[in-house]
């Protein structure tokens, strides 16, 4: 059993076929089925079964996966590793980072790492924080921001900073600029959140609903919105509020297009987390792009806390 073995199941599984897993790895069907045949032999188990005209794994399959890889991931971390040796400070370097992360923060993050490699292959995906856990755990992207720490002890989750979070609303709300004493206040107002989806849940989905139900007043009338741009023009256009922080609002409270609506027994926050494999391969330029992002992320923490006792920094 190798890591290419492994890796083309992975490939079937993951693209819910030979034929499509054949146009992935650019081999021929007949190859991949081969691959796959002698693996079973080897297994002495089939690892998919036909069912309705679809591949799906067996119950070995669904066994397998998890194990294959994390074998697949080590194999891509000794490759990387011996090819380091050859270069420095080059080579890619992959980074998963939830979708409302990827902001002016972010950005300078990015600027800041090119200027100073400008050699290194920097590739950047965005998905669900559960999205870049699993990024990082097979091995297709070396460091992770997500919220909220990853409870799998294959993972290395880093705390960077919690993040407050606040209620938006158009400018000519009636509310706008002012502040209520309680979320009580809130309740009959049309909230703007991320759509809570099955099997990709995204943590700010629950924030709006979780806080209601903490404070003993139900459920809340709401529209799901999957992209945070939607929201904020939704937010704009008087069609509801919403529950940001001040990060994701930042361009629009510059620009006064949004305002916020103090909330005396409100407290929310949610923690922003670097991510990376436990014991995995980090190269030169993976271990500087971590350090970049962990000096202008922590950063924010004093400024959040300064902010929050409403004291500007110069």
């Amino acid at each position: 059993m190798d890591s290419d073995a492994l890796n083309t199941f992975l490939v079937v599984h993951r693209r819910g076929g030979i034929s499509n897993a054949a146009k992935a790895l650019h081999r021929s069907q007949p190859a991949i089925s081969r691959r796959i045949a002698l693996l079973e032999q080897e297994l002495g188990v089939p690892l998919f079964e036909r069912i309705a005209g679809k591949t799906r794994l067996s119950d070995a399959g669904r066994v397998m996966v998890p194990y294959a890889e994390r074998a697949v991931a080590a194999a891509q971390d000794a490759e990387n590793a011996v090819r380091a040796l050859l270069r420095d400070n080059s080579g890619p370097v992959a980074l998963a980072v939830t979708g409302t992360l990827a902001g002016e923060r972010l950005s300078k993050v990015l600027k800041r790492f090119a200027r100073r490699h400008p050699d290194v292959a920097l590739t950047l995906r965005t998905a669900t924080s559960a999205e870049v856990s699993d990024l990082i755990r097979r091995g297709e992207a070396t460091i992770g921001l997500r919220y909220d720490r990853d409870r799998s002890g294959d993972l290395d989750c880093e705390v960077l900073f919690a993040e407050p979070l606040g209620v938006v609303c158009a400018p000519d709300h009636p509310l706008a600029g002012r502040r209520v004493g309680r979320l009580a206040d809130l309740r009959d107002e049309r909230w703007i959140a991320f759509p809570e989806v099955p099997g990709r849940r995204e943590i700010t989905a629950s924030h709006v609903f979780a806080l209601f139900l903490t404070h003993g007043l139900g459920e809340v009338d709401w529209t799901p919105v999957d992209s945070l741009t939607a929201q904020k023009r939704l937010v704009e256009a008087g069609l509801g509020i919403a529950l940001l922080s001040r990060s994701n609002a930042a361009e629009e409270l510059r620009a006064s297009s949004i305002a916020t609506i103090r909330v005396g027994n409100l407290t929310a926050s949610h923690e922003v987390v670097a991510v990376t494999r436990h014991g995995g391969f980090l190269s030169a330029a993976s271990r500087r792009l971590l350090e970049i992002i962990r000096a202008d992320f922590t950063k924010a923490r004093g400024t959040n806390t300064s902010r929050r006792n409403g004291v500007r920094r110069a």
